[in-house]
């Protein structure tokens, strides 16, 4: 188990691959899905484990609304199933979530599973776990432009637009990990990811174990983050 630094604040996770490795498996994409859920719950343990402060995964895109009904369906009940089962567990980590990205376009029945878990954890001091849901990276920049001009601000900066993100106290991640073997972004934290680092991994996230992010921690301290600077 890697010893964390202070440089290490926050890791960002693209959980790639769930309908593909239940595919090849000759499952339905639901149970890929299923899979997924305790891939991300195991890793949130580690995480915590470790006492690495920030930890936001990318649970459902904007985008992914353009999937087959079913699918979704699917997805937004296995979604408030675990938040309602699992809410113990986040207690006893200490664990506090969150939420980035538009709550208010989720089914009403999931939006009730996250406000309490929200409510309940809301006093943790341990690690934050940030839910992307119904996200969408350029939709988060053109929310806060959006704020900034209707609280009528003048001089617009990087502070100001950063202050009206999703969730301005989280710091930008230093980490980004992609599953899958895709190579892109798909959206996700662009205006936070702006000096990650980026780790595309091949495996298909519920193949991604403990010891993948283990490996990809000591990768990033071997990493010389000069942010424009001259090395």
């Amino acid at each position: 188990m890697p010893i964390l630094s202070k440089e290490l604040k926050h890791i960002a996770i693209i959980m790639d691959g769930n309908g593909r490795w239940a595919l090849q498996k000759g499952m339905d994409r639901e149970e890929g899905h299923i899979e997924g859920a305790e891939t991300a719950k195991k890793i949130i343990q580690f995480c915590s484990n470790i006492r690495l402060p920030y930890l936001t995964l990318y649970a459902f895109s904007k985008e992914n609304w353009n999937r087959p009904k079913r699918e979704v369906s699917s997805i937004m009940k296995l979604l408030s199933k675990i938040i309602k089962k699992d809410l113990q567990s986040l207690m006893d980590l200490n664990i506090s979530l969150q939420i980035a990205g538009e709550e208010n376009e989720l089914p009403l029945h999931v939006r009730k599973a996250l406000e309490l878990a929200i409510q309940k954890t809301a006093n943790n001091t341990g690690m934050k776990v940030i839910l992307a849901l119904s996200y969408s990276g350029r939709e988060e920049i053109v929310s806060s432009l959006k704020k900034i001009i209707n609280n009528k601000s003048k001089n617009i900066n990087e502070d100001l637009v950063e202050k009206h993100l999703y969730c301005p106290e989280v710091p930008s991640p230093d980490i980004l990990i992609r599953t899958g073997g895709d190579k892109r972004i798909s959206n996700f934290l662009l205006w936070q990811i702006a000096y990650s680092e980026i780790f595309f991994e091949e495996e298909q996230w519920p193949d991604f174990r403990a010891e993948n992010l283990s490996n990809i921690i000591e990768r990033f301290y071997e990493r010389k983050r000069t942010f424009g600077n001259i090395a």
